[in-house]
């Protein structure tokens, strides 16, 4: 009993925030004592309130109390820590599996709350007390628990490894630097653990620097993922906007249509009616004309006969069948040609319009880098359906196979006149604009064929210089022959080396100004890349040798 009452009187001098003995007690207004640290810990915590309370009896304080340290309470806890009694500790003060155990402890063991790199054993707060009041003891070097401290002991002789072999990279004691490391370069522990300290803190600087790179880039990029989000739902409400006007504009224009083929209806038919009402009567008035003829045919009385017949004979002029021509109906056929017309024009225009806006869909960007592919699978992901515009190519240029293939023929085409047609160059130029990332293939047959770029307002007109590709600074070319490539840009000609396929890839990646030409058999062969600024949307060009008939090219479809 009077040990379970020193356990309870221990217990009084305890804060119950730490279950520890008061370390700088403080006694607030309501009576209740606390560590100084842990009621301000607490009050910290409960400063964005406002309003301060007492852990245990929840008593609260407006403002925050000023602390003073209860000094007659701070003797009676050092007396209390001179007797040298303990209360018996909590369950979660005893050693676990996982925590360093005291040394010193005898049955079941405290937790190690310090070792002691002097003694290399570890202390419970109880045993430590020695390196506190012991003068030979506090010039021992104390650390945070640890299970490692017989790693510091030479296996070969026992002793306490304080040397640091340079020569060996490894920590020896004083006997091992009498034997096998006598020689060696070597300080002490603590020498080598100062200049290796300075390292470690310039390591430390360096990876606090990179973290504070990455936190900037972290944060840059989630600006930007705003900013994508911002723009993409924006972009999305306005596109959404133009086709639902587009959407009632083609709506109002078939309405319009509707209503005017309906009154033309109307009209027409009201005129036909009524020339048909009086056609109609006509025949009424003529069949009792025919009816009276024929009854007087039938008369004996010759008098009577003639004195009837100048009533009887005299007819109308036909003045309403007369105005009816035998001609090919047309009714409203021309209105549906019409119709049909101005729907092929407008999937001419969405077909070429929906092209650029997916391009430039896939043409946006954030900060990361995107490198070039390094396999053609890796291109592939940017293949794109290219056609060539018959309003482009040149007289003896042959378009087939959908429009993707071109072919150099003997005889001149019956193009119509077109001011985008090449007059001078039998060349001929993508119905679609590329921008963004693109890739394609040309399949080539022929002793020469040219695979380009070129900006829109190449001329079309002219000599070589003006409107050849690769020959001005609107173009950039690789000419194919037989056994050699050449590019072009500036009518600065390069020789290219490089293995001969009866296929190239084109890779564009119009942001970053880069233009690669690879040849492709089983493998992709990197030609030439152009580093450059595109400034405006680029075309697919094609260029087949003059005079060389029947070569040709085309524009491959790849998945």
């Amino acid at each position: 009993m009077a040990q379970k009452g020193v356990q309870l009187d221990r217990e009084r001098f305890s804060c119950s925030i730490c279950l520890d003995l008061l370390k700088d007690p403080v006694t607030i207004s309501c009576g209740h004592s606390y560590c100084m640290s842990c009621i301000k810990g607490h009050w910290d915590g409960e400063d964005q309130k406002g309003i301060h309370s007492c852990p245990q009896c929840r008593k609260t304080f407006i403002p925050r109390p000023v602390l003073g340290k209860n000094t007659m309470l701070a003797d009676l806890v050092e007396q209390l820590k001179k007797t040298g009694l303990r209360a018996a500790p909590a369950d979660h003060c005893y050693a676990g599996a996982e925590d360093v155990a005291c040394d010193v402890c005898s049955g079941r063991k405290l937790k190690a709350v310090k070792s002691c790199l002097s003694c290399l054993a570890s202390y419970c707060e109880e045993h430590l007390q020695p390196h506190y009041d012991v003068a030979p003891f506090r010039k021992h070097k104390l650390v945070e628990p640890s299970n490692k401290l017989q790693e510091n002991i030479c296996s070969d002789h026992g002793e306490v490894m304080k040397i640091f072999c340079r020569t060996d990279q490894k920590c020896i004691c004083y006997l091992c630097l009498m034997d096998d490391h006598k020689g060696h370069d070597t300080v002490s522990a603590a020498a080598e653990r100062t200049e290796r300290q300075r390292e470690l803190e310039g390591s430390r600087q360096q990876i606090q620097q990179r973290i504070q790179d990455a936190e900037k880039d972290v944060k840059l990029l989630q600006q930007e993922l705003e900013a994508i989000d911002r723009s993409a739902d924006k972009t999305e409400e306005h596109s959404q906007k133009i086709f639902s006007q587009l959407i009632r504009l083609l709506q109002k224009r078939s309405s319009d249509v509707k209503q005017q083929i309906r009154s033309q209806q109307e009209a027409e038919g009201s005129r036909v009616k009524e020339l048909q009402e009086k056609l109609e009567q006509e025949i009424t008035e003529l069949k009792r004309k025919d009816a009276e003829l024929k009854q007087l045919s039938h008369t004996e009385d010759h008098s009577q006969f003639l004195h009837s017949w100048p009533s009887v004979a005299a007819l109308r002029g036909a003045t309403h069948s007369s105005s009816i021509q035998i001609r090919p109906l047309r009714h409203f056929e021309d209105v549906t040609a019409a119709v049909s017309k101005l729907r092929e024009k407008l999937q001419d225009i969405l077909r070429e319009e929906w092209t650029n806006i997916s391009l430039r869909v896939a043409d946006v960007d954030v900060l990361l880098p995107q490198p070039e592919p390094t396999s053609r699978a890796g291109f592939l992901r940017y293949s794109c359906e290219i056609t060539l515009d018959p309003n482009t190519a040149h007289r003896y240029l042959l378009l087939s196979e959908g429009n993707r293939k071109v072919t150099y023929m003997k005889h001149l085409q019956s193009y119509s006149d077109y001011p985008d047609r090449f007059t001078n160059r039998s060349q001929v130029l993508s119905r679609e604009s590329l921008t963004g990332r693109c890739y394609w293939e040309v399949e080539m047959r022929g002793e020469y064929v040219g695979v380009a770029v070129a900006y829109k307002n190449i001329s079309r007109t002219g000599g070589w210089t003006e409107c050849g590709f690769g020959f001005n600074d609107k173009s950039w070319a690789l000419d194919c022959s037989s056994n050699s490539y050449t590019f072009m840009y500036n009518n600065i000609k390069t020789s290219i080396s490089g293995p001969r396929a009866s296929r190239v890839g084109v890779y564009l990646d119009h942001r970053a100004g880069i233009l690669s030409f690879y040849s492709v058999s089983g493998t992709m062969t990197l030609l030439h890349r152009v580093q450059t600024t595109f400034t405006q949307m680029l075309y697919a060009g094609i260029w087949l040798n003059y005079d060389s008939y029947g070569s040709s090219a085309e524009l491959c479809k790849v998945k």
